[in-house]
Order: C-alpha cells, then sequence, then structure tokens
C-alpha cells in the first residue's frame, strides 16, 4: 500500500482519530455536569441524562428515574443555548471524524492527500475543534451563570 503522506503526516492521521474518537464518546456520555437532586446522584450531557426527576401524576409526587436515557424529543432538551450547544458539538465531532477518516485513507492510498487537501483539512479540522471543545461549551456554560 502506497502513502501520500509524509512520516508527520501519519501520526497527525492517527493522533486525528485519536482526538475525533475521544471527542465523540464524551459528546454521547451523560456525565457532562454531575450533581444530586432530591438525595439521588444525578448527571447529564447535551442530549443524554442519568437519574432524572419525573412527574408521578398518581401520587401527586415527583420520583427519580435511576437509568440513563435521552430526552423525548429535541425540543425537549431545557433550554435553546443547550439546544444550540448539541448541535454545535455534533457538528464538531462530525467535522473532526470526517477529517481523521479522510486522513486514514490518505494514509493507504497513494495521491489522495496533496499539500492544499492537507491545509483544507487541517482548516476543517481546527473549525471541528473549536466547534466540539470551544464554542460549543461557552454557550452552555454562559447558560448556567
Amino acid at each position: 500500500m502506497a502513502s501520500s503522506l509524509t512520516c508527520a503526516g501519519v501520526v497527525w492521521a492517527f493522533l486525528s482519530f485519536l482526538c475525533a474518537a475521544a471527542s465523540c464518546v464524551g459528546f454521547f456520555m451523560p456525565y457532562w455536569l454531575l450533581g444530586s437532586q432530591l438525595e439521588k446522584s444525578v448527571s447529564f450531557g447535551t442530549f443524554r441524562r442519568c437519574s432524572y426527576p419525573v412527574r408521578d401524576e398518581s401520587r401527586q409526587t415527583t420520583v427519580m428515574v435511576e437509568q440513563c436515557g435521552r430526552y423525548a424529543s429535541f425540543q425537549a432538551i431545557p433550554s435553546a443555548e443547550w439546544r444550540i450547544c448539541t448541535v454545535v458539538t455534533g457538528l464538531g465531532c462530525g467535522l473532526l471524524l470526517l477529517v481523521a477518516l479522510t486522513a486514514l485513507m490518505g494514509c493507504c492510498v497513494s495521491e489522495l492527500i496533496s499539500r492544499t487537501v492537507g491545509r483544507v483539512a487541517g482548516g476543517i479540522q481546527f473549525l471541528g475543534g473549536k466547534c466540539s471543545c470551544g464554542e460549543g461549551m461557552r454557550v452552555s456554560v454562559w447558560r448556567l451563570h
């Protein structure tokens, strides 16, 4: 198999894949914020939550559901800022995966990645990193204060 990448490019491709995978796992895990509510440990992420309160209409009380799950719909996410964070972070993870998988293919296919394609991929990767780790979180943290 011929490669269109230099040694530095191969290292970049593998590190990009590892970082993209870590970013996606972090996005899907519901452990962004940890706390307690009704004497139970709770946690949630952008679109998943664990141990969340539900109103029990038959007993007219609030009970804790001690399992992890997604919000019932996109509109069920608590705030507009949190929904924006979900979209921006998901978009960033998608861009990171796109670049990482393209770079890994460049390790196996000759003449797939040129200098120009590498520069464009670097720009897309920078944008994906800002979305998945920087700007998306800033919107969420701003809302919490």
